[in-house]
């Protein structure tokens, strides 16, 4: 891309960026982050690539979960290797039922820009920025917590360089290792219906580990019986951060958000001129995209031929949320469109984002059963069209918090108010995430 740099996003109209009221202090941040070291290398970014690829045919299933935000005040290792350990048991899970590789992404080292669906809120008669995240600003509602402050970038690296540093070892140090599975069990988790199918499942895993050793198959001979890969994934939305993430790889030339591995573009940023489209067109990363129901055949052709020029299978993910409502219904043309125009993606499929709604005590939050049914609906379009379900994209946390109603835990709008500790948008918990996971290899085993 001859007319592509890592600043020509600068000459676009841009959506949900912060306006620094300190552009010097600003530009000397961006400076610092531009001499500081990769958070991720690319060709680990490629290999998640041809990984995709295989998504993309239906030869593998991708697992994307994580927090909705990360912040800095509740940032400690056991909430990394809690959220982890989650991501490692919904993962075997999809894998022994669902018969397929699953790729492993955390919404983790680097998820701290959120969105905001205005600029201001107001509280009491008083207005105010919106809290944008905690590399943007402060969620306190005063006037200088809410003043966005570029620093703060240089903070969510450094937290992101000890989250990656911590995820790195769990992924390659053994904790990983598949005769280890009764291991990964959360001390708070309750014993449901769930959890007793997760120890059969496991208890199995162990009889068929157990045969395999005695042949002389073990994780000395086998690395992935003991290691897994883990990629790293966040919105590309505060695009002075990206840039200055941005560099050439000296085996290929081509350039890299080192960042993250896998970046994506929100439905609030997917102006087909706009500058997160900008930006992400011209990176060698496999990039996502969300898809909203709002969105048409013609203008997703047009951002998939942007965003994805040589048609190459891996690098973009498309990435649905439609709501349990409307999936059917809205999917189903956008999935028979790409298919008929001949556009390799992959469709992943994120039951969260549609189905927020306000409880009856006041609480943001989501009904399981909503969020279970937009994956079934994103099963039955693909059977119905002859496509590949490439993947599931779920908002999750290993912590014991109740900020979705349902599920195993049978949580209700009453108990949302004991532990609701989210900033933005409500997570599933350990035994919702670790239900739905059985739930998608059901559908795996229908495919």
């Amino acid at each position: 891309m001859t007319n592509w740099t890592p600043q020509t996003w600068r000459d676009k109209p841009a959506s949900q960026l912060p306006n620094y009221p300190d552009q010097e202090k600003l530009e000397q941040v961006e400076g610092i982050i531009g001499k500081l070291p990769p958070l991720v290398f690319a060709g680990e970014a490629r290999n998640l690539k041809k990984q995709l690829a295989d998504a993309c045919e239906g030869k593998a299933f991708v697992l994307q979960g994580g927090d909705c935000a990360e912040s800095f005040g509740e940032f400690h290792s056991s909430k990394i290797r809690d959220t982890f350990r989650v991501l490692l048991q919904m993962a075997v899970t999809m894998t022994y039922g669902g018969s397929l590789p699953i790729i492993k992404m955390g919404r983790m080292a680097g998820q701290f820009a959120k969105p905001r669906s205005a600029d201001t809120e107001t509280i009491d008669g008083v207005e105010l920025p919106s809290y944008r995240g905690d590399i943007i600003n402060k969620l306190e509602f005063t006037e200088d917590a809410r003043i966005p402050n570029p620093e703060r970038m240089i903070r969510a690296y450094n937290q992101s360089a000890s989250t990656l540093n911590l995820l790195r070892a769990f992924a390659t140090g053994g904790y990983a290792d598949l005769s280890k599975i009764h291991n990964w069990n959360l001390g708070f988790v309750k014993d449901t219906a769930v959890t007793t199918r997760f120890e059969k499942t496991a208890t199995e895993i162990e009889r068929a580990i157990q045969f395999m050793n005695a042949c002389g198959i073990n994780g000395d001979t086998v690395a992935s019986m003991r290691q897994t890969d883990f990629y790293t994934c966040h919105e590309a939305l505060l695009l002075p951060y990206e840039e200055a993430m941005t560099r050439v790889d000296s085996t290929t030339g081509d350039w890299y958000d080192t960042s993250a591995h896998f970046l994506w573009i929100g439905a609030r940023t997917q102006q087909t001129d706009g500058a997160q489209i900008e930006f992400a067109r011209g990176i060698n990363n496999p990039i996502g995209m969300k898809v909203p129901p709002g969105l048409d055949g013609d203008t997703l052709i047009t951002l998939i031929d942007k965003l994805s020029p040589e048609n190459e299978a891996g690098r973009l993910s498309l990435i649905s949320r439609m709501g349990a409502a409307d999936i059917e219904e809205k999917l189903s043309p956008l999935v028979r469109r790409v298919k008929e125009e001949g556009r390799n993606v992959t469709w992943i499929c994120d039951p969260m984002h549609g189905n927020i709604e306000k409880s009856a005590s006041g609480y943001k939050t989501r009904q399981f059963s909503n969020i279970l049914g937009e994956v079934q609906g994103f099963f039955n379009v693909h059977r119905a069209e002859g496509t590949h379900p490439g993947g599931v994209h779920f908002e999750m946390t290993g912590q014991n918090v109740t900020e979705c109603v349902g599920g195993a835990d049978d949580v209700t709008d009453e108990d949302l108010s004991s532990r609701y500790h989210t900033a933005c948008d409500p997570r599933l918990n350990a035994n919702q995430a670790l239900e739905l996971a059985f739930l998608v290899a059901d559908e795996l085993k229908k495919i």
